[in-house]
């Protein structure tokens, strides 16, 4: 019983993480490369994300809103959201 309750609990877990990834393919497919790197620093919620690896950047800009670009020359190859927890919805 508790073993089916698990896999249950799995299996519908599963299903959301495949919704999620489905319904984010149209904003990935327009990024600035397929290739992308991510980590996610849960102890001070900072999301980094690269396009290249390494990512080398060169030169960095902060925004209004809390997200650092990161460029090597004129490319953009990462950004560092800070807060990334209040930017879910």
């Amino acid at each position: 019983m508790a073993e089916q309750l698990v896999s249950t609990v799995s299996t519908e877990i599963e299903e959301i993480c495949v919704k999620n990834i489905i319904k984010m393919i149209p904003l990935i497919l327009k990024l600035p490369s397929k290739r992308i790197y991510t980590n996610y620093d849960e102890e001070v919620d900072v999301l980094y994300i690269s396009f290249q690896k390494p990512q080398d950047a060169t030169d960095s800009e902060m925004r209004e809103d809390g997200i650092l670009m990161r460029y090597r020359g004129d490319t953009l190859v990462g950004m560092t959201i800070l807060d990334a927890l209040i930017r879910k919805t």
